[in-house]
């Protein structure tokens, strides 16, 4: 019988069946961050309860830290307990953290694949609804409640329903300043935020295949804002090449032995999906929204929607409130909106690629004066490695703020947020009421329509800027890793 990549995960996971549709799954990996842990800590502490495989267990900040200077005291409050309590709950139940001080601190999504810690064929859990990046590397990963999180604690297995599968395929090949997150963008806003509920989506097709595997994590990153369960793609060379060497991947006789079993797991021919989607991306343009949930958006060339052209009456005051909220009038073309900030980072778009492609841009330009553009790489890797080859030069001499790693913007921590009425460019995956900060108003983007962005200080089209070749940034180090994997998909090698 034909088989899709999450069938055949699935089926090696099962341990137990109950009633027609409820499966025990054993889980070969829990992340957990400080945000979402405490309470599921608390219940095991109570019922006198251990962790069960603590080796298969790691807890990283990332939510709360500042991104700021790290010799600097926690100044909020929230903050600086929650990170505590982390600390407190990964010694007494022997879990490996790591911390604001860690040099693998970082955001869960990024440092999960960067490390090895994913890797294809194994199921992965967190506490938290972005957990469907892990997906890129062929990975089954499922962001899970609280007391979902206590019972993998607890037991290392999890009670699911077999979710439908829908294929997501993409055709064709991108222009030069169109990107995996115009991709995705475009996706949620054909299919909606509700599109693809009860489904996992499995990216295919030939645009999938030429996407770096950092591009393949910004798609199946979004899919939960297309209400996906999760997202996947079928490993390939790509992914070994990526993972090869990461501290917590395989090696040696190992390393062979998992690429044997990883080569089994390909969508066989003739598998059946519930659902199937198909777009060619030849053609895309830089997207961009312009309202509070990412289906709302537009190609950055376009006007904002006319609330007269929604026949559903629900639909058509959904989009006065987000024209409301959002300061925009009906039928105006989004480009050359005045924005206050920019902000690139996020579990979407903060890994090395990104802060390359911007550097592209960006090369001997300057900053709009009056905006505030910030750059907060996914992890300390990241931010070392940019350091290392230089990058960090290219984005102050341009006027970006240089930062450090974590959550940010993208949920308004610490100093890191928009204050009311304030209008920002963000690379990251939602752009909801209030989302940046109370009354903020948030344009999602690809890093390019951000980085022209931040250059005009208004939404900007990045296509009028021509991009640096990655030999013209004159680059001080690169490894033989990121040559592989970083450096030579953006050269389109």
């Amino acid at each position: 019988m034909a088989k899709t990549v999450l069938e055949k995960i699935w089926d090696d996971h099962v341990l137990a069946v109950r009633g027609e549709d409820e499966y025990l799954l054993y889980v070969d990996r829990h992340l957990t961050h400080e945000v979402t842990s405490p309470i599921a800590f608390e219940s095991l502490r109570t019922a006198g309860r251990r962790v069960r495989r603590p080796d298969l267990t790691f807890a990283l900040m990332d939510h709360n830290v500042p991104t700021a200077d790290r010799a600097l005291p926690v100044r909020d409050e929230y903050s600086r307990e929650q990170m505590r309590a982390l600390a407190r709950n990964a010694r007494e139940f022997s879990i490996t953290l790591f911390d604001y001080f860690s040099p693998w601190q970082g955001i869960v999504h990024v440092v999960g694949p960067e490390l090895g810690l994913t890797v294809p064929g194994i199921t992965l859990v967190c506490g938290d609804s972005h957990t469907s990046t892990h997906g890129a590397v062929g990975a089954l990963a499922f962001g899970i409640g609280t007391s979902e999180g206590e019972h993998v604690f607890a037991t290392q297995t999890i009670w699911m329903r077999k979710p439908k599968q829908m294929e997501v395929i993409l055709e064709g090949s991108f222009k030069n300043h169109t990107t995996a997150k115009d991709a995705i963008l475009y996706v949620i806003r054909e299919l909606g935020t509700g599109g693809m509920i009860g489904h996992v989506a499995e990216f295919r097709g030939e645009a999938v295949k030429k996407m770096s595997v950092e591009e393949r994590m910004t798609i199946c990153n979004m899919a939960i804002e297309g209400g996906a369960r999760t997202a996947i793609v079928e490993p390939d060379g790509k992914v070994y090449s990526y993972l090869e060497g990461t501290p917590y991947a395989p090696s040696g006789e190992d390393w062979e032995e998992a690429k044997r079993y990883w080569e089994t797991l390909k969508t066989d021919n003739g598998a059946r999906f519930d659902k199937s989607y198909r777009i060619n991306v030849s053609g895309l343009e830089p997207q961009i929204t312009w309202g509070t949930n990412p289906a709302m958006c537009i190609g950055v060339s376009e006007t904002v929607p006319e609330p007269r052209e929604f026949e559903d009456p629900a639909k058509r005051r959904m989009v006065e409130r987000a024209l409301d909220y959002m300061g925009l009038e009906p039928g105006q073309r989004i480009e050359g909106t005045p924005i206050d900030a920019v902000f690139i980072g996020s579990c979407t778009n903060a890994r090395l690629s990104d802060l390359v492609m911007v550097a592209r841009l960006v090369k001997g330009r300057k900053v709009a004066p009056g905006v505030r553009a910030m750059i907060v790489p996914g992890s300390m890797l990241v931010k070392r490695r940019a350091e290392r080859m230089g990058l960090h030069k290219i984005f102050l001499e341009a006027g970006f703020e240089w930062r450090n790693s974590g959550c940010s913007m993208c949920i308004a921590m610490n100093e890191d947020r928009l204050g009311p009425g304030e209008r920002g460019v963000l690379t990251s995956n939602r752009n909801f009421e209030n989302r940046a900060g109370p009354g903020s108003r948030v344009h999602l983007s690809s890093p390019l329509t951000a980085a022209a962005s931040a250059l005009e200080g208004k939404i900007a089209d990045p296509r009028r800027y021509s991009l640096a070749s990655v030999d013209e940034l004159e680059l001080e180090w690169a490894s033989p890793w990121i040559e592989r994997n970083v450096l030579n998909p953006l050269r389109g090698g």
